[in-house]
């Protein structure tokens, strides 16, 4: 029945309702429509009907719905991250399998400023975000970094959380984590064995751990960090593509880059292409392993994360914590590994590669 309300929600058939809630990796052929089912299935509490036989079997977390809230930090209204949006889809898929209902998904990049959640009053906007709840609330995932004094006034809200993350919250909350420092210092050291010393960062900088990761190799190899080859970016594609137009008006161009996320790196890929006739073919690599990645020209190489093991894990915790199986909190790390795709080369080659999308 409840499938069949969402369908006519939506206007999407029965079967597609089916498949974008049981499958995180259905793809919907109309833009949008994947997230309008996912909403329905919020506003209506929807459970699936296998989970709901068996909380009548007693063959799940025990005999009550959990209603699960997500925040996503690092996007919001005007952009999105699709590796946010990859590992969102495995954690509402996994959020029903476990017999739970998903109450409502918030984006919001002010919890993830530093500058901007110290002026925002996060207090309020916790105060807010509970409030739309209705009191249906047994947990909260949160997706992506979260400033640390915010993070505490989500704790006093919403009682058991869980970030899922590539930057630690040093034992705030429970917390799946694929750590930054070491994703970075994973593609650092791929370009430095290709012979890069002249490596520029692209990406978030303040108290970022790929930035960390970044600074640490480079000095663990005796390789001066260059300041002019830092970017300070939001790590979106378009600031990615002006990153990369503002390289080629220097004179002064770094030999690799390494990007913080899949979709900077692509920006600068585009640009890439859109200035093929340079004579300038840089080495890129990044960090997510995003799906679109791999249909870069040339593929991008990157470091994989494991967005499903990620997304899995986090709901597994949130609800452990929410049945009272563990109190103290704990740390979940889940290592990357590198990609070697196309995209690059050693220090020495003068070949020129074509860049497009």
């Amino acid at each position: 029945m409840s499938i069949k309300k969402i369908s006519q929600m939506t206007g999407a058939s029965a079967a597609t309702v089916s498949r974008v809630l049981n499958n995180p990796d259905y793809k919907c052929k109309t833009k949008g429509l994947r997230e309008k089912i996912w909403a329905a299935a919020a506003q209506i509490n929807y459970t699936p009907n296998e989970a709901a036989r068996s909380l009548k079997k007693g063959e799940a977390y025990g005999t009550k719905n959990y209603f699960i809230n997500i925040l996503i930090t690092r996007s919001d209204h005007t952009h999105s991250d699709p590796f946010f949006d990859e590992v969102l889809r495995v954690i509402e898929s996994e959020i029903h399998k476990k017999s739970c209902i998903l109450s409502a998904v918030w984006y919001n990049s002010v919890f993830s400023d530093d500058k901007k959640s110290a002026r925002a009053r996060c207090d309020e906007l916790t105060d807010e975000m509970y409030a739309q709840t209705g009191g249906k609330c047994d947990g909260l995932i949160v997706i992506g970094r979260c400033n640390k004094e915010a993070l505490k006034k989500l704790k006093t809200r919403f009682k058991n959380v869980v970030s899922v993350n590539r930057n630690s919250t040093n034992y705030e909350v429970d917390e799946v984590l694929c750590d930054g420092t070491k994703i970075a210092s994973s593609a650092i050291e791929h370009l430095i064995k290709l012979g890069h010393t002249n490596i520029a960062y692209v990406g978030h900088v303040r108290n970022e751990a790929r930035y960390t990761g970044y600074l640490e190799t480079l000095k663990k190899y005796d390789i001066e960090a260059v300041p002019d080859y830092v970017y300070e970016t939001n790590q979106t594609e378009a600031e990615g593509y002006q990153v990369m137009e503002s390289v080629l008006k220097n004179d002064d161009k770094p030999t690799a880059f390494y990007c913080a996320n899949d979709i900077t790196a692509i920006g600068l890929i585009k640009c890439l292409n859109h200035y093929r006739n340079r004579y300038y073919i840089p080495s890129i690599i990044s960090s997510d392993n995003i799906e679109e990645s791999q249909y870069t020209q040339p593929m991008l190489t990157t470091v994989n994360l494991p967005k499903e093991e990620m997304g899995r894990f986090g709901v597994e915790l949130l609800i452990d914590r929410i049945t009272g199986r563990h109190k103290n909190v704990i740390r979940l790390e889940i290592e990357g590994n590198l990609v070697v795709r196309n995209s690059c080369a050693p220090a020495d080659e003068t070949y020129i590669t074509e860049y497009y999308i």
